[in-house]
């Protein structure tokens, strides 16, 4: 079944597959009252990364008019279908650029997601920040990062040649920022690569 099909009941709307993102849950306890909510309404769930909730089974428009009552006891937002598909779009377009493409586009981030997002303006950028808890520059490094660590551990690349793909202004910039946010340096992953390597020669030899 597609997702996000909406079957017309007699008096409510059941929606199929559907993800929807909370605003401000932001932190582990903010997730467990997120769950806790979910239980007592005894609505089947998945939390996943960045905010979202993934209902499993159908539900009514009423159980999530009574959830959202229920969440904003707590100070949390459950945002409505619309909201929830700006955030997603704008998530998976930087995941997508920056994990997916060989080479990042010469286009800035505003630009990138202009073209693939509607209505991306400062106030769903505002919501994106409040779902995820940061801001989507913030969310773009990290990212960045995170295709860093994947290079470093799966790929034969020098740190000039990731810095070039990537759009560092250089290689101390790509270690610096790498650095803040990981703790760990660039090298820390090389070595890790070659202990896997290691590990993984010598069981194949047994």
């Amino acid at each position: 079944m597609n997702p996000d099909i909406v079957i017309e009941n007699k008096d409510d709307k059941t929606f199929v597959n559907l993800k929807l993102y909370v605003r401000y849950m932001v932190s582990l306890r903010c997730k467990m009252i997120v769950r806790d909510e979910l239980k007592k309404l005894e609505i089947k769930h998945s939390i996943l990364p960045y905010g979202a909730i993934e209902f499993l089974d159908e539900i009514t428009q009423k159980e999530l008019n009574t959830l959202r009552r229920n969440l904003r006891k707590s100070g949390l937002d459950l945002l409505d279908v619309r909201e929830s598909k700006l955030v997603e779009r704008i998530i998976n377009t930087i995941i997508e650029v920056i994990h997916y493409f060989d080479e990042l586009p010469k286009l800035t981030y505003s630009e990138i997601i202009s073209k693939n997002v509607d209505e991306a303006n400062e106030s769903v950028l505002k919501i994106f920040s409040e779902v995820v808890g940061m801001s989507l520059i913030q969310f773009i490094v990290t990212q960045k990062v995170e295709r860093v660590k994947e290079i470093l551990l799966y790929e034969d690349m020098s740190l000039p040649e990731i810095s070039y793909i990537l759009h560092y202004k250089s290689e101390q910039h790509l270690i610096a920022q790498f650095k803040k946010y990981t703790g760990l340096t660039p090298a820390f992953f090389s070595d890790l690569k070659k202990e896997r390597q290691n590990i993984a020669s010598r069981n194949s030899q047994n």
